[in-house]
């Protein structure tokens, strides 16, 4: 038998894979092949058309797809900058709303304080009169009515202090023309200068303004 090559073989092999039986004295050959240690592997990769292998094979990335993917690189990172322009942008444009929110809260408490000043003086002259009236009875002969009249008092006052207002106290204390008005002076070596001997009208502040000065009675 004479001796065939490996290509011979193969053929043989993909023959009978196709449906022709294999000749005896090939399948011999075949199996003495394998026995010696020779690598004869007919995978199905061996029987890939050579048209569906060119296919399969990892194909070069063309030139073209390459500076697309460095445009697409370039336009992202122009879309990063815009982006943090945006951002600036918009925190510039929050701390001005804020500052601008902070201001009109300050002018509306400015408006809200001018507006309760307003009514808040017109009502002192009550508080005074009512002030002079329990002064002039004395504290054995108050009836019913005059504590009535006590208990009004009081929940008036309550309700000063509830919006801001206290009275200022300004007897024994040193004359301030911020918050006194001196209407007279006197001789008194009990006192010290300007110091305020008597108050005439009591006055009050509201919050942190003056709501009204004091009439005071000031030692030289």
């Amino acid at each position: 038998m004479a001796e065939q090559s490996m290509d011979e073989i193969l053929q043989a092999l993909k023959e009978e894979k196709d449906g022709e039986s294999l000749p005896r004295e090939m399948e011999v050959k075949v199996d003495n092949t394998i026995n010696e240690g020779t690598d004869v592997s007919i995978t199905e990769e061996k029987n890939v058309p050579p048209e569906k292998a060119e296919e399969e094979r990892p194909k070069p990335v063309p030139k073209s797809n390459r500076r697309g993917s460095k445009a697409l690189m370039q336009e992202l990172e122009k879309t990063k900058e815009l982006a943090e322009e945006n951002k600036d942008k918009y925190q510039r444009l929050l701390a001005e709303f804020d500052n601008m929110r902070q201001r009109n809260d300050k002018e509306n408490k400015k408006m809200y304080d001018y507006g309760a000043k307003a009514v808040l003086e017109k009502l002192l002259p009550v508080v005074d009169n009512l002030e002079r009236a329990l002064a002039l009875v004395p504290e054995e002969e108050k009836g019913p009515f005059e504590e009535g009249v006590e208990k009004i008092y009081k929940q008036l006052m309550d309700s000063f202090a509830g919006l801001g207002v206290e009275p200022m106290e300004a007897a024994g204390k040193e004359f301030d023309a911020n918050f006194h008005n001196a209407v007279i002076h006197v001789e008194d070596e009990n006192y010290g200068d300007n110091t305020i001997v008597e108050e005439m009208q009591k006055g009050y502040m509201y919050k942190d303004q003056v709501l009204r000065h004091s009439m005071v009675k000031v030692a030289n």
